[in-house]
């Protein structure tokens, strides 16, 4: 009599803390605290009946390094009423065995601070998998069937991988976004979660990015779901990989069937209360192939060179009146969607009116949204020569193709220049006359000729050679003699 009491107040007291947890709307629960040295400490975070929209980093623990995360969606179903549990876990890595600690900590999990006490943490020698027996269990006969082993069945999986493209035909520079993404239908019964997902993706983008193409990767961090509609039904999409290509040749972009290796769980066909009731498996999950057409740029002198997209002009002077040799600054900014990065600088045709240096470069690029944005600013130093009223879009106009309205458009400058004061080229030329003495070089003979003058050169010619004369006839006779 007293056991069965002790049973039935244990079995309010657990529907009571039970009841309790479901009223929570996000929570963080820790791992154990006595691991080996071979497994993952666990932090997890969690959300129910709704989706994990955003959350801050997770803490850092001294001894563990962080090794990735895994993400999991639970649907339930109890007397036609649906439930949702939607968790994050943050897996790390014990570098030595030891008593480590995590300190008390809070996250910040779609809007709502959540605080942890945090927990000691022992490591032990590595440990292997060993089947839990429930012999010793004196509960076991009542609540589960330790005589028998557990058969589990395998849930079909209401789920699909896919690599979608936001175009199917694009023109040589053109930018178009590929996303693998991995989707999850309302109706999904079947328990998941994803799997070493850093080491597959690394495999992934070998597989599917392409070598004729300029990338822009929108780096996702944080795996996250978002709901999407699909022909009529309802999905949430997680997105795992994204970027945005430009072709630099034409080439059709092929992109390959690649396979997304999930953990599935099978269930036990006869659940018990307090005993095993899923079983860990792997289900891989495959993209159909996809393949985005490329075309060359319609016939243009610069359609080589030229860069695709849709951009605007945003300029500024320093100042719009100013006299000659006064130096000036001019901003040429090119802003919108496209490759910034190969936006190359106007280049004004060379004139005596102005003297214009190379520019510097600035450059902004935002990815969001599936998009490539930003803007290349081009800052040029000049100084005018000649007085007068300057239209600055004769010397700064920029060529592009639009593939929106696919045509070749211009972004030239729309701004005047008031230039007042005298002319520079007297002074240019003042500068490069060297005077009279220059003007004789070419006249003058190059011929070599002696330091004095000819007549002393002259007398000591004759007197060393009346020397030589003598001395020679001096030795002839000496040898007659």
């Amino acid at each position: 009599m007293k056991f069965t009491k002790k049973i039935g107040f244990g079995l309010v007291l657990f529907a009571c803390c039970f009841f309790q947890s479901k009223a929570q709307d996000v929570s963080i629960k820790l791992g154990k605290g006595e691991i080996g040295l071979n497994q993952y400490y666990t932090v997890t975070i969690q959300v129910e009946n709704d989706r994990l929209k955003q959350y801050s980093e997770f803490p850092s623990i001294d001894g563990f390094i962080k090794r990735g995360t895994s993400s999991s969606t639970t649907t339930n179903y109890v007397n036609g009423r649906m439930s949702s549990t939607q968790s994050l876990t943050q897996n790390y890595q014990a570098t030595e065995q030891g008593n480590f600690r995590l300190n008390p900590f809070s996250m910040t999990i779609n809007g709502t601070v959540v605080k942890s006490e945090g927990q000691g943490i022992t490591v032990g020698e590595s440990v292997q998998a060993q089947s839990r027996s429930r012999s010793s269990d004196p509960l076991s006969d009542f609540f589960g069937r330790s005589s028998e082993p557990a058969e589990f069945v395998d849930i079909e999986a209401d789920a699909f991988a896919a690599l979608s493209v936001d175009k199917n035909e694009v023109y040589v520079g053109e930018g178009f976004t590929a996303t693998l993404a991995f989707y999850v239908a309302e109706s999904n019964r079947a328990e998941m979660r994803f799997y070493d997902l850093s080491n597959q993706i690394t495999e992934i983008v070998k597989k599917v990015k392409p070598s004729n193409c300029w990338e822009e990767n929108f780096s996702i961090d944080q795996i996250v779901g978002d709901p999407v509609t699909i022909n009529g039904r309802s999905y949430t999409r997680y997105k795992i990989y994204q970027t945005a290509y430009f072709p630099l040749t034409v080439q059709d972009i092929e992109f390959p069937s690649v396979g997304l290796k999930m953990i599935k769980y099978k269930v036990a066909k006869n659940p018990s209360f307090f005993g095993r009731n899923r079983q860990e498996d792997y289900e891989t999950f495959y993209s159909k192939a996809k393949s985005v057409k490329v075309e060359e740029l319609p016939p243009h002198p610069l359609r080589d060179v030229v860069a695709v997209g849709n951009y605007q002009l945003d300029e500024e002077l320093s100042v719009d009146n100013l006299e000659t040799g006064q130096s000036f600054n001019y901003d040429f900014n090119i802003m919108g969607d496209g490759n910034i990065s190969a936006i190359e600088a106007p280049s004004p045709p060379e004139n005596d009116t102005f003297d214009f240096y190379a520019p510097d470069v600035k450059q902004n690029v935002t990815r969001s949204s599936g998009r490539v944005r930003g803007t290349k600013g081009f800052n040029f130093y000049g100084i005018p020569n000649e007085p007068g009223e300057y239209d600055l879009g004769k010397y700064f106009s920029w060529i592009f193709f639009n593939p929106t309205e696919d045509r070749y458009d211009t972004l030239r400058s729309e701004l005047k220049l008031m230039v007042t004061g005298d002319s520079r080229k007297n002074l240019s030329i003042a500068s490069n006359d060297l005077g009279d003495f220059y003007d004789r070089i070419g006249s003058a003979d190059n011929s070599l000729r002696p330091l004095s003058g000819n007549g002393w050169f002259t007398i000591l010619v004759n007197i060393l050679v009346v020397t030589i004369l003598g001395f020679t006839a001096y030795l002839l006779f000496k040898k007659t003699a």
